[in-house]
């Protein structure tokens, strides 16, 4: 049977991830380190996953709001008061999502009509431009370069901006890069947005980890940005809850209920038992002031510090990422892109890692590895990288 004629033309269009596409290569192989998934390796804090079996227990298996729980939704308007100072409404601007991945979708599908052009900083996360796709609209890459530590420049953004341009993707802290955007660049990208009267959709899921003295600054807390941004988060990376899948939207009531309106059709509610966890994951942390995150923060930065150490002392030139929990090494120094050390490395060594360009052109030269396993286990891995290095570095 001829199935094509079936197949919508955008989807097959759309090649599969470069994450997942390199990995399925890798079951072949025995022995394999694999630092190449975006997963805490901690354990959700206890909390939650008491109340979702306590939830189960109480026979509270039943559909929430289509908005969510109003318990977690007033908490998450606590939670982003307090770390932001900004102010969402938790019944007319906040509602759950099944991860912050559904929520980047319905924002894409809300705004975006056939030939809108969205603006999308590369190197980013794989999904962004096949979801543009899917709803209709094109991505339009803005190169970001290693000298820029991988932040999008104000300058770089009026470059690529045309009539046809909606919106604008902010993924900071960025995976694959780990680059933040301190308050003045965002103060700059603020200006771009406004003079071309721009909405943004602003992932922050990695808004908690950031290391050193730099604090992340909420793109909705930016003077006017607010009422152009939807603002997405969840809590698979701060509260190690990958496999919950619980995200949040917050955005303006107008776009709010548009973005609601799709949630309601394709997906009802997000899990209730995984939002009972949620709720009590964010009440929680305000008892204890956050401090297993904190924790679990600190342990990253230990294997940022270790990771960028090593990288650079064996050549792989590396800036120091202040943010998620990447590094994106350069591997030019061994004569080879990103897609064949990745290759290679994984073949002759038995080290897995991402190729730069999985996230766009611009990191043909990169590859990413991710710092969320055991520093024994990135030991082990760094003398293989090592080894692998000395044989063909020039």
């Amino acid at each position: 049977m001829n199935y094509e004629k079936y197949l919508s033309k955008t989807v097959t269009a759309i090649p599969p991830s470069g994450i997942r596409k390199f990995f399925d290569l890798a079951d072949k192989y025995k022995d394999i380190i694999s630092l190449g998934v975006g997963e805490p390796d901690f354990d959700t804090p206890w909390c939650a996953s008491e109340a979702a079996i306590k939830s189960i227990q109480k026979g509270m298996t039943h559909y929430t709001s289509n908005s969510g729980l109003p318990a977690l939704r007033e908490q998450i308007a606590k939670y982003l008061n307090y770390k932001f100072g900004v102010d969402y409404d938790p019944v007319t601007e906040i509602f759950i999502t099944v991860g912050a991945s559904e929520a980047i979708y319905l924002a894409l599908r809300a705004i975006i009509n056939d030939g809108d052009e969205v603006v999308v900083p590369e190197p980013s996360y794989v999904s962004y431009q096949p979801s543009i796709a899917i709803c209709g609209g094109k991505a339009v890459p803005a190169k970001c370069f290693v000298e820029d530590e991988f932040r999008l420049t104000a300058k770089n953004l009026e470059k690529v901006i045309t009539p046809k341009t909606k919106a604008l993707i902010l993924p900071y802290p960025n995976n694959p890069t780990g680059a933040v955007m301190p308050r003045e660049s965002l103060e700059q990208i603020a200006k771009v947005v406004k003079k071309h009267d721009l909405l943004v959709i602003s992932d922050e899921i990695y808004c908690e980890m950031t290391y050193g003295e730099q604090r992340h600054t909420c793109f909705a807390e930016i003077d006017g940005m607010k009422e152009r941004c939807v603002l997405i988060n969840g809590f698979s990376k701060s509260f190690a809850m990958t496999g919950w899948r619980v995200g949040y939207a917050c955005a303006p009531n107008e776009i709010f209920k548009q973005m609601l309106k799709i949630h309601q059709y394709i997906i009802m509610c997000a899990s209730t038992n995984s939002q009972y966890a949620a709720f009590a994951a964010l009440k929680g942390g305000f008892e204890n002031d956050f401090a297993e995150m904190r924790k679990m923060i600190e342990e990253y930065d230990m294997r940022r510090r270790f990771l960028v150490a090593r990288l650079n002392d064996m050549g792989l030139t590396c800036f120091e990422p202040k943010g998620a929990f990447y590094v994106f090494p350069c591997v030019k120094s061994t004569g080879m892109d990103g897609e064949e050390f990745a290759s290679k490395l994984l073949e002759e060594s038995r080290v897995a890692v991402v190729p730069g360009e999985a996230f766009g052109e611009s990191g043909k030269d990169f590859i990413r590895i991710s710092y969320a396993y055991s520093l024994s286990k990135l030991q082990k891995a760094i003398e293989r990288i090592e080894e692998f290095t000395k044989k063909y570095k020039k």
